[in-house]
Parts: C-alpha cells; sequence; structure tokens
C-alpha cells in the first residue's frame, strides 16, 4: 500500500510538468516562426527595384540586407547540424535569386529549430565564436533576423510600404 501511494504521490506531482511538454524550446520555435514570417514577406513584398535602394549612402541596400540575412541565417542553421553552408548571394542578386535564398534558409532554419527540446537545449554546438548552448545558438539566430528586418523596415518606410509587421494595424 505504501508504494501504491508513493506511485500516486509521484505521478501527481510529475504530471503537470509532464503535461507542459517543451516549453522552453516551444517558445524558442514560436519566436522563430513570428521572426521567419516576418523577413520572407518583406522580401517577396518590397518591388525589384527597391531592392538597390537605400535610406542613406553609407546604409546596406535592402538587397544587401536579404543576401546577409540569407547568408547569416543558412551558416547559423546548418552549423546546428554541423556543415556550416552558405546562401551564396550579394546584395546585387536578383530578387528572385535573393529570395530563394531567404526561402532556403528558412528552410534550413525550420529543421534546426525542429531538433530543439528542453532536453537537447542546453547541448554544447560549435558557432563561429566557440562552442554555445543549442538554444542559444538558435535564439542568437532570431535576435539577429529580427535586427536585419528593423532595418528592412525601415527601406520599406522609406519607399512607402507598410512593413509586414505592421500590417493590418
Amino acid at each position: 500500500m505504501k508504494t501504491l501511494l508513493k506511485i500516486m504521490v509521484a505521478v501527481a506531482i510529475t504530471s503537470p510538468l509532464m503535461a507542459q511538454g517543451n516549453p522552453m524550446s516551444q517558445e524558442a520555435q514560436r519566436a522563430w516562426n513570428r521572426t521567419k514570417s516576418m523577413i520572407v514577406a518583406a522580401a517577396n513584398k518590397m518591388p525589384e527595384e527597391h531592392y538597390s535602394f537605400k535610406p542613406a549612402p553609407e546604409s546596406q541596400s535592402f538587397g544587401d540586407l536579404v543576401a546577409h540575412t540569407a547568408n547569416a541565417a543558412m551558416a547559423s542553421c546548418s552549423g546546428i547540424g554541423g556543415e556550416r553552408k552558405r546562401a551564396g548571394v550579394d546584395g546585387s542578386s536578383s530578387k528572385a535569386d535573393l529570395v530563394a535564398a531567404i526561402d532556403a534558409a528558412m528552410a534550413e532554419c525550420e529543421s534546426a529549430y525542429g531538433t530543439l527540446t528542453d532536453s537537447n537545449a542546453t547541448d554544447m554546438i560549435a558557432g563561429r565564436r566557440g562552442q554555445s548552448p543549442r538554444i542559444g545558438l538558435l535564439y542568437r539566430n532570431t535576435i539577429h533576423i529580427e535586427h536585419e528586418y528593423a532595418q528592412m523596415a525601415v527601406h520599406m518606410r522609406f519607399n512607402g510600404l507598410v512593413p509586414p509587421s505592421s500590417e493590418g494595424r
């Protein structure tokens, strides 16, 4: 009877924790999905004739930002799997090539974020700056892409376009 009581108490205590699933990794995935949708929408929405636009001479063009984002995301996310790839585009690439590169990088990141669980979140992964926890590398990727998106939003506003994150407001 004591053993049964201990088992029931253990189940009662751990059930709520188990029901939560992977809250840490799910939150990272939610943040990623929001960021991914904005960056893809921005790359698609900006007309090709504005891909060379710079809000100031020393700024990157919109195309430069898309290329940088695709290359950086591809490198970061493929690195989670152990092989650092590049998207292979630059700011002078056509809009079609840049959008294809963003799509390929986002697919690579989807794969990397898809491997994240709370149990492997702290696994150490080799990154550009040495070893980091898996979740740290992925969050840095999300934050970096959000930074790039913010710059893209400025380019869009200068060209009379509403950035995807502000649509419907």
